[in-house]
């Protein structure tokens, strides 16, 4: 029965009718807000999870709008699409606003700050188990506690068993793998998979970079010398092969004129040479002769006769 609007709010009949009013009211606008929050958006990329604080049961729904008990239930959402966290040293462009880079120790003690970032992501099966290992936590608390502690405790452990020159150089793609295989475990734990761990820039204290540049100009001092070195060494190694090769050229030709001439030499003899004299003979004889026997003059004989 549906009260009439009194004319005077002062009587009792007033105010029965004000609290009917209010009371109808306040049912319109519960009943608005339970139809509001029976439903939940689940944003591309991730997954939800819904659970029910009567029964302390979870269900997971995946990205679009989901049905859920309004009061009684909590939702939270987790990424299924990849997410980096990163902790860098150049203030806004890490996962924090300011340095955030970690502090890495060497196996000689030294320390130094280091870029870093991981790339991880769950799935629509392990979302519910992020939900019950964090206790519902968002995703935020989780990576600036979580994953930011665990990545720097592994990387840690890592990094001093390594010397400063393997980190930032020789070893550096083994220090990333092994700092991914060993994070890999620990995420895998608490429902996450690990995609890639990826080493930034590495940031030396001023003593160590003065003394890594020192080093470095050592060794470029004492590679210039062993080119220079080896150089020498070239260069008195073609003046040889030069030097033997024209000795080897004289010795060649010496050789070569040593067989003509042993040739020529064996090629003439005696009767040779009598043989092309009496070939060359006019049939008088010479006037003077030399040899063996005496110079005979025969010029006055012949005029004589």
């Amino acid at each position: 029965m549906q009260l009439k609007r009194p004319d005077n709010f002062s009587t009792p009949e007033g105010f029965s009718w004000i609290a009917s009013r209010g009371a109808t009211l306040l049912v319109a606008l519960i009943a608005l807000v339970a139809v509001m929050n029976s439903f939940v958006i689940i944003q591309p990329g991730y997954s939800g999870v819904i659970f029910n604080v009567w029964t302390g049961s979870l269900r997971t729904v995946g990205q679009g709008m989901a049905f859920r008990m309004p009061f009684v239930t909590k939702v939270q959402s987790y990424p299924t699409a990849l997410r980096t966290y990163t902790m860098v040293q150049r203030a806004g462009e890490g996962s924090s606003g300011e340095d955030d880079s970690i502090d890495l120790p060497t196996m000689e003690g030294q320390h130094i700050r280091q870029d870093i970032s991981v790339t991880y992501n769950t799935s629509e099966d392990q979302a519910a188990q992020v939900f019950k290992a964090f206790r519902g936590a968002d995703i935020e608390d989780i990576e600036t506690s979580f994953i930011r502690r665990t990545f720097i405790t592994v990387a840690q452990n890592v990094a001093g068993q390594m010397s400063l020159t393997e980190i930032i150089s020789s070893h550096r793609t083994q220090l990333q793998d092994e700092i991914q295989k060993k994070l890999e475990i620990e995420l895998q734990k608490m429902g996450f998979h690990l995609d890639k761990v990826n080493l930034g820039a590495s940031h030396l204290p001023p003593t160590i970079e003065a003394q890594m540049q020192q080093k470095m100009a050592a060794q470029q001092e004492a590679q210039k010398a062993e080119y220079e070195l080896q150089k020498q060494q070239t260069l008195a190694k073609a003046a040889v092969a030069q030097a033997q090769g024209e000795a080897q050229s004289i010795l060649v030709k010496a050789k070569a004129q040593a067989e003509a001439n042993h040739l020529l030499e064996s090629s003439i003899n005696a009767m040779l040479v009598q043989y092309k004299s009496v070939e060359k003979w006019n049939g008088v004889l010479p006037e003077v002769t030399g040899g063996s026997t005496p110079f005979i003059d025969l010029r006055g004989k012949k005029s004589a006769e």
